[in-house]
């Protein structure tokens, strides 16, 4: 079995087209040394925590119960990245800084959890800082870091701000130090759980439904072109666990994007 270490890292609201023009070099860096699509779908309804429970669970909304910001325990459980790993004695580990991602995995799957408040001013370096730590220490197999600045200020001053394309270009300052510090022992991925548009998302627009995904690492150099081009969020967890040399949840619904 690989011994493959990944970061998962999402920017909530992250719009693909704000994150080609937000200003920031290191943008294009890593776009040229990484497979990726700008063009990746989303879920309905294209809202934070559905689209987080189809991430970690590779099914849609409909099949994990999750409909709104409101968690509700699944009628038939299904296995999240999680709780496939810790079954499989990898280590996994959680960095955020919005509360209701507390739920995403099930208790005694995660062997660490960091969480702070949101706040403009000093969040995102927090959960940074946390997460160069654990890279640091290389002691996880998965580490998820959840970055909810975009999004903030997609509700508060809009999609299509300048305020937003700022926020994406300072948060991708932050992206640089993490990719950098995890060249030796972590292949990383970015990507986002929805877009949006004005001040709002959770419709099939196609700026609430188009996602980025990066991946970024020698693992990922054999992904089918073709799939990785018709990509969905449930797509990600089958591709983390391939690349991890692990099998996937048979309940999962999502493709691997190496076959």
């Amino acid at each position: 079995m690989k011994n493959q270490k990944i970061i998962l890292l999402l920017a909530d609201g992250m719009r693909p087209d704000f994150m080609l023009n937000c200003g920031n070099p290191f943008v294009n860096e890593l776009l040229e040394k990484s497979h990726y699509t700008l063009t990746a779908q989303t879920v309905m309804p294209s809202v934070t925590l559905p689209c987080h429970m189809s991430l970690f669970h590779s099914v849609a909304p409909s099949r994990h119960g999750v409909l709104t910001n409101r968690y509700t325990p699944q009628v038939r459980p299904i296995n999240g990245i999680c709780e496939v790993l810790n079954a499989n004695k990898k280590k996994c580990g959680i960095i955020y800084d919005w509360e209701e991602l507390r739920d995403l995995t099930r208790p005694g799957n995660t062997n660490f959890a960091y969480y702070t408040r949101f706040s403009y001013e000093n969040s995102m370096d927090k959960l940074t800082e946390e997460t160069l730590r654990q890279i640091n220490t290389a002691e996880l197999d998965f580490i998820f870091l959840y970055i909810g600045l975009p999004d903030i200020f997609g509700h508060d001053i809009g999609f299509e701000s300048e305020e937003y394309r700022a926020g994406i270009n300072e948060m991708w300052n932050n992206i640089r130090l993490i990719a950098k510090a995890a060249e030796d022992n972590y292949a990383l991925i970015v990507t986002a759980d929805h877009g949006g548009h004005d001040r709002t998302h959770g419709t099939d627009r196609p700026e609430d439904m188009t996602i980025p995904i990066i991946f970024n690492g020698d693992v990922f150099n054999n992904l089918n072109k073709t799939k990785l081009q018709n990509a969905n969020i449930i797509d990600i967890a089958p591709t983390i666990l391939h690349a991890m040399g692990i099998e996937q949840d048979k309940d999962w619904e999502g493709k691997n994007l190496f076959l």
